[in-house]
């Protein structure tokens, strides 16, 4: 069975070496001292390890079962959950007034990557909470945070966010379920969702549903989509609960992976909900939760990738077969260790490449993300934006794909399900389609993101590469900066391609937007590769006692300059390829 250890020491290097937390500016981090993030890194981590991380398996085996309307969840759910809300982890970085902590998201962001590599689908009950409990936060009415929140930063009331309909995914214009207004404020919800992610469960008393809907009358297409909030149980003026709403489950999902979230067909009739935020400007609201939702899965896209290697890397070191080419490295025994092999090598190392500026740039963000929140910088709540389409859409194309190569590391073993790999990619999997498939994301980084502000943010960006490029500009770290400069220039080149043919040809953009969300990718990866870098060569310098870690890290990097970077020509020249070779077929002829 496949296990998991936190890299508690990777992320305090993110955070210390790297980012330099503390001596950020922004309210709240400079508490943030190596001994107090190793403290709360170090509980975390066994929580992930020692209680979520044997329910893996568990979960998957056993799903989620409708028992006269209520859902069960696998065995040991209920009570890992308890221990989570008991421990103060479901409730890290919310709001002091409604009984958080109110520490930094980069914080929670931390603990989040670790309890969902050891459980994606349980640590998706409390992570869509936190998402409702955002959308309350910056949309609710007074009274309705007071009647909600605190339940929810305790998570004994989770929450969820209702969008998908039968016949509408992306484009909720279309949707049909409807709120009629009432005489008492209230609205009468009725229409059915489906996809809807922790829709019911047995490990919290009430479930506070956000819901999509349009009041009759209103505008047409998205412009007409309102937000609700639907308790499952309604709530009594004194904060006990009242009676069942009329919102019931049809069924439950069966899915690729996940099976430990009830992913749920959530039928509303005449249910009683609460507008949320203003009449028809629903999106606005959602968006809240939906952005943030967006950074979370991002995050599950590499944890799950995170996991996989650290299984991949242990089997390759105790998995006898042939002898290296070079003269046997285990003379003793019948053949030496995967490991010796250079493709074997090759796969661990495009997987630890991976995932390790991955969390750099996770953690990046979500630094970005306090920045924006707790000092109101417009400018980092414009650089996350742009960047949001990129953490989600690219994180989790190639966490899936280093999920599968690490699979692939295991030969056929990996495709027995008793062997534990099979899940890390079916769950990986999800992660590329919920919360605006990926597709849907390049088409918002390039058709949105990029003239955002007219186009300041991605200026921001392209200098923000070139002032560290000159900073760093010498032969100690030209193995870095070089490469990193050749990737910025092509996405520039690629940007630059947009702007001179996307007005008289669009589909010349917008063919080309999914590599250019990979290259820009790539781009932020070698960024943080070549910070990552210039951490480990100043803590050599400075007589580190850990100079292996360090000296590791700089192979990795150099490893990543050479190997992955240079896709970012590739990705280029098919954008400038434009749209004909992608449109040239009539749809009769495919």
């Amino acid at each position: 069975m496949p296990s998991y250890t936190p890299p508690t020491k990777d992320m305090q290097f993110i955070l210390h070496d790297v980012l330099k937390a503390p001596q950020q500016d922004v309210p709240g981090y400079d508490e943030l001292d190596r001994d107090f993030t190793g403290a709360v890194l170090e509980e975390a981590g066994k929580i992930a390890r020692d209680v979520l991380q044997p329910l893996n398996a568990v979960g998957d085996s056993e799903g989620c079962v409708l028992e006269n309307g209520v859902v069960r969840t696998p065995k040991g759910f209920k009570e890992a959950f308890d221990q989570m809300r008991e421990g103060g982890w479901t409730a890290l970085d919310c709001d002091p007034d409604y009984g958080g902590q109110g520490l930094p998201y980069l914080v929670a962001t931390a603990v989040g990557e670790m309890m969902s590599s050891a459980n994606m689908a349980f640590n998706m009950y409390p992570g869509l909470t936190h998402g409702a409990y955002s959308a309350i936060h910056a949309h609710g009415s007074d009274a309705q945070k007071e009647t909600y929140l605190p339940k929810m930063v305790s998570c004994e009331w989770t929450g969820t966010m209702n969008l998908t309909e039968p016949h509408c995914g992306t484009d909720l214009g279309l949707m049909r379920t409807k709120a009629e207004p009432q005489d008492d404020g209230s609205y009468k919800v009725t229409g059915q969702k489906i996809f809807i992610s922790a829709g019911d469960h047995d490990m919290s008393e009430n479930v506070i549903h956000l819901v999509l809907a349009k009041i009759p009358g209103g505008p047409e297409g998205i412009k007409g989509v309102s937000l609700f909030i639907v308790p499952k149980f309604l709530v009594n003026e004194d904060g006990s609960l009242g009676e069942r709403n009329a919102v019931s489950v049809g069924k439950i999902e069966e899915k690729m992976g996940i099976h430990g979230n009830s992913t749920c067909v959530m039928n509303y009739d005449e249910a009683t909900g609460y507008l949320l935020g203003e009449e028809h400007k629903g999106m606005r609201a959602m968006f809240t939760m939906m952005n943030e939702a967006r950074i979370g899965v991002g995050l599950q896209g590499y944890a799950q990738a995170s996991v996989a290697y650290q299984n991949a890397l242990e089997y390759a070191n105790d998995r006898l077969q042939g002898r290296d080419v070079t003269g046997a490295k285990n003379p003793d025994g019948p053949a030496d260790p995967l490991i010796v092999h250079p493709d074997i090598r090759r796969n661990l190392m495009d997987q630890k490449s991976f995932v390790e500026g991955a969390r750099a740039f996770a953690f990046w963000g979500a630094s970005l993300i306090d920045r924006a929140h707790r000092n109101e910088d417009a400018e980092a709540d414009g650089l996350i934006s742009l960047m949001t389409p990129v953490i989600k859409g690219f994180l989790t194309d190639k966490g899936f794909e280093m999920a599968t190569a690490a699979q692939q590391v295991y030969g056929g073993h990996g495709y027995i399900e008793e062997w534990g790999m099979s899940q890390f990619a079916r769950d990986a999997r999800i992660a590329m389609i919920y919360e605006g498939a990926n597709g849907v994301q390049a088409l918002d980084l390039v058709g949105r993101k990029l003239a955002q502000d007219g186009g300041k943010h991605v200026m921001a960006f392209f200098e923000m590469v070139k002032g560290f490029c000159k900073e760093n500009d010498g032969e100690e770290m030209s193995d870095f900066i070089e490469p990193l400069k050749a990737a910025s220039k092509d996405l520039q080149a690629a940007g630059m391609f947009f702007m001179q043919n996307g007005m008289k040809n669009p589909n010349a953009a917008l063919a080309g937007s999914y590599d250019f969300m990979h290259l820009f990718g790539h781009v932020c990866l070698g960024l943080m590769w070549a910070r990552m870098a210039r951490a480990s060569l100043d803590a050599l310098a400075a007589g580190d006692s850990d100079a292996a870690f360090h000296e590791t890290k700089l192979a990795t990097a150099r490893y990543y300059m050479q190997r992955q970077l240079p896709m970012t020509a590739t990705h280029l020249a098919r954008i400038q390829s434009g749209a004909d070779p992608v449109m040239a077929l009539e749809a009769a002829n495919f």
